[in-house]
């Protein structure tokens, strides 16, 4: 495969602190790659250098001769946009300066919207919500066909129907794209090659070919081979300790080389520590109680709406230990709000809802409500002590803190200075230490790296109480969860035992809905869009083609008209005949254009 663009030990800091040194990797003409690592490895300053928007400290950028890149950023710009700016005109504007005929860039506006569902190409981009300008953005970036697209957290601001929609869409891409995601199954599928960009490798990041799970094999491969490696040097090492030990005698001999090497080895093995350490996943787990009884919550037929529109209803649930369901729903399908109901901050409207005497419950708000931001971490952990009391023994903060991959330097540190997935993990630190019968947990990933998600996901499966999931993380559910609860926001539920049958499921009432609408839709308004769109579309094409022959001809008039030729019969016959040739070419677009405009669909 032929290398679009290259890196050669590039560096890049952040104020005093380096995000990565020394990275050297090449993007390859049909690789479909993933990026990932941990928060503040510096994934989205390695797009930005991609992209040209930044400049790294030292090393160099090698793209291929004429290579085009597109670059969608975690941020849209649309606030920028003109008044009256629609998805239509941000599609069109995107074609501008690469060339395309009118008709040519008109047709592929048309089918990238169409692709991208929109239903209304002149709806105004101020008014979509933050899914559909994501879309918006996406789309811009992709109809333009670069070589290689630069892409930063696009699920970001999707729910599940719009992730699965942009599998769906990015798998049809004809051109290679390097994508950072925290979507694990997104990863899974879309993916070719993954990189994580972290400081626990020698050289600042892992490649792997395949998908997801190839990484996760590949990697593990590596850290066992690490692991072995380390063992050898260990062994090596203590035997050079112990010939340095022998005396002074042996040392004042002609081994000067030897001892050189001794201290080679010892650095080496401090260095492969210290990675293998990097790579060592962190193991937690949530404080369970110690109920046995078989119903923690049981609902008989709860309903509950809102504004005048119901939620969800009939329903009937019962959790016990060890149940792990997963919540699925576009928003505003009443996840949250079945949340709190289990919680006992809602009453149903109707049916019965009971839990057990004593029932312990803790609840995870995705907005960080309960967290005091003026706090520092290490008062956050532990109040006003130095010890946090985990499964009967106490540990002191620091030790604490470093379960949840927090710094030294941090513990000072006021919570509103750390990021969104710190922040979470905080949240996560105060569970572990409540015990509690049931999790009810909303949008935990948000904001966490894989590494984070990884030591959640292991918390999750080894909790013996009763849990409950609200997340996009497609791949968490998949593995935490026994069984999947969907709600459509109109009122209806529905049991899955995977997130295959819920997709399959989805698609079902997708195409009956599609059905359904058409012939209402063609009744009340007419032609549908598609055709509409298929006859502008035609009318541009032949208006820009009869434009072309009427130039031919004007140049073909012109070249009769020449007086050098005015005496030269064969080359006036010539001319005659290519005119004669353009005319009717004209005539004849002229013709198909007028038949064409009488097939209006609008009339």
């Amino acid at each position: 495969m032929a290398i679009l663009l290259s890196c050669q030990s590039i560096s890049k800091s952040f104020g005093s602190r380096p995000l990565f040194e020394g990275l050297s990797f090449g993007l390859s003409d049909g690789e479909r790659t993933g990026l990932i690592g941990p928060n503040g490895a510096g994934k989205s300053t390695l797009l930005k250098i991609l992209a040209g928007q930044e400049t790294p400290d030292s090393g160099e950028l090698t793209p291929r001769r004429g290579l085009r890149l597109g670059y969608l950023a975690q941020q849209d710009r649309f606030e920028e946009a003109p008044q009256g700016w629609t998805v239509r005109d941000e599609v069109v504007r995107a074609l501008d300066g690469l060339g395309l005929e009118a008709h040519e860039a008109e047709r592929r506006a048309d089918d990238g919207i169409a692709a991208a569902g929109f239903g209304d190409p002149a709806q105004q981009v101020n008014v979509l919500s933050g899914g559909w300008r994501k879309r918006l953005a996406i789309l811009a970036q992709s109809v333009r066909e670069p070589d290689l697209l630069l892409l930063d957290e696009p699920t970001n601001h999707l729910d599940m129907e719009g992730v699965l929609w942009l599998e769906r869409f990015i798998t049809e891409l004809k051109f290679s794209f390097l994508v950072v995601t925290h979507d694990r199954a997104f990863l899974e599928r879309v993916t070719n090659r993954v990189i994580e960009l972290n400081k626990r490798y020698p050289e600042g990041h892992f490649s792997s070919a395949g998908n997801y799970s190839k990484f996760l094999e590949n990697r593990e491969a590596f850290f066992d081979a690490q692991a072995s490696l380390e063992g050898s040097l260990r062994n090596i090492v203590r035997t050079e300790i112990a010939w340095l030990r022998r005396g002074a005698r042996a040392r004042m001999t002609k081994q000067k080389a030897h001892i050189e090497r001794a201290g080679e080895l010892i650095k080496d093995l401090s260095e492969l520590e210290y990675h293998n350490a990097q790579g060592r996943a962190v193991s937690i787990d949530f404080t369970a109680g110690d109920r046995q009884a078989n119903r923690l919550i049981h609902a008989v037929k709860i309903e509950k709406s809102l504004g005048g529109r119901k939620l969800f209803g009939p329903l009937d649930l019962t959790l016990g230990p060890g149940e792990k369901l997963g919540l699925l729903g576009g928003n505003g399908s009443g996840k949250t709000t079945l949340l709190k109901m289990l919680e006992g901050k809602l009453a149903p409207d109707s049916g019965t809802l009971k839990r057990a005497d004593g029932l312990r419950v803790a609840a995870f708000d995705q907005h960080r409500a309960q967290l005091d931001l003026d706090l520092t971490l290490k008062r956050a952990l532990c109040g006003n002590g130095e010890f946090v009391s985990y499964k009967g023994s106490n540990l002191h903060v620091n030790k604490w803190a470093s379960r949840f991959l927090f710094r030294q330097e941090q513990m000072e540190m006021p919570l509103r200075m750390l990021s969104g997935g710190e922040q979470a993990r905080v949240v996560i630190a105060g569970f572990m230490l409540q015990p509690a019968d049931v999790l009810l947990l909303d949008e935990p990933t948000n904001d966490l790296d894989l590494q984070s998600l990884e030591v959640l996901e292991n918390s999750m499966q080894e909790f013996p109480g009763a849990l409950v999931l609200v997340t996009h993380d497609r791949y968490l559910l998949e593995r935490v969860s026994r069984r999947l609860l969907a709600l459509d926001g109109r009122g209806n539920t529905e049991f899955f035992a995977d997130l295959s049958q819920w997709e399959n499921w989805v698609a079902g009432r997708q195409k009956e809905t599609a059905e359904e609408e058409q012939p209402a839709a063609a009744a009340a308004q007419g032609p549908s869009a598609k055709e509409t769109r298929e006859f502008k579309a035609a009318i541009r094409k032949l208006e820009s083609e009869m434009q072309t022959a009427e130039r031919q001809a004007d140049k073909a008039r012109q070249s009769l008209e020449d007086p050098a030729i005015a005496t030269d019969s064969g080359e006036l016959a010539a001319r005659q005949k290519k005119l004669d040739a353009a005319l009717a070419k004209v005539e004849d677009l002229f013709n198909r254009w007028s038949e064409l405009h009488e097939k209006d669909p609008e009339k």
